[in-house]
């Protein structure tokens, strides 16, 4: 059984989502909420496998909502809006379905979710950026390191592939920091699976040298303990 909650500040929205949930016999619908603080207060009490989540919301929206979590549940963006897609399948969402919600499309959505389940499939985590005219995916585990550019950033792959975005180093930084990437200097964001040397200003990743920025060292210096602790470095 699924546990499953519906976020969304809509009541008609909610009671359409809830006659699609009774359809379907291995979801339970364990609550719903209006808002995002009140959907927190009940993640803390109930197991919920499953959230229906509404991007559009007061205060808090449901992109903010996910990214402030620790423990996500596996989730479906329900919304009005396509503009969000992009950022939505970045956290990693089930899928993201565009409102009004039909039964055909929902149960699509639910086919997804129970393949994922019952096949504990692990999904490589991914970013999209925009590049050429393409939104392009690109695998984390495959990213050496970042480099700022003026305004744009350069990413250099595994594979000597190099794309340029017009995303923000911090952004990037912000976004990636508790999935090994660590900033070293202001030009520079890596990703501490590849660094194979480094000293007090230099860090080795494959055939590349990068500076260790003086304002980073600190940052750096914490990130090394840590990582060598646990033996990823």
């Amino acid at each position: 059984m699924i546990n499953c909650i519906i976020i969304d500040d809509e009541p008609l929205a909610i009671k359409l989502l809830e006659n699609h949930i009774s359809k379907i016999d291995s979801l339970k619908l364990v609550a719903t909420a209006k808002n995002a603080i009140e959907a927190y207060q009940i993640l803390q009490t109930k197991s919920i496998d499953l959230m229906f989540l509404d991007i559009e919301m007061p205060n808090l929206n449901g992109i903010e909502f996910l990214k402030s979590l620790n423990q996500k549940p596996k989730t479906i963006f329900t919304t009005a809006y396509r503009e969000f897609a992009i950022e939505g399948f970045e956290l990693e969402a089930v899928d993201y379905i565009l409102k009004p919600i039909t039964f055909e499309r929902f149960f699509k959505s639910i086919e997804r979710v129970l393949r994922n389940i019952s096949s504990n499939e692990k999904v490589e985590d991914f970013i999209i950026v925009k590049a050429d005219r393409l939104n392009r995916k690109i695998i984390l585990s495959d990213i050496l390191y970042f480099e700022s550019q003026g305004n744009d950033v350069r990413i250099i792959l595994e594979n000597e592939e190099k794309i340029v975005t017009k995303n923000k180093i911090m952004d990037l930084e912000n976004s990636l920091s508790d999935k090994g990437f660590v900033r070293i200097h202001r030009s520079f964001l890596i990703n501490s699976k590849y660094v194979t040397a480094f000293n007090n200003n230099e860090i080795i990743l494959n055939k590349y040298s990068l500076p260790v920025g003086r304002s980073y060292k600190k940052e750096f210096e914490d990130f090394v303990t840590q990582f060598s602790a646990s033996k990823l470095l």
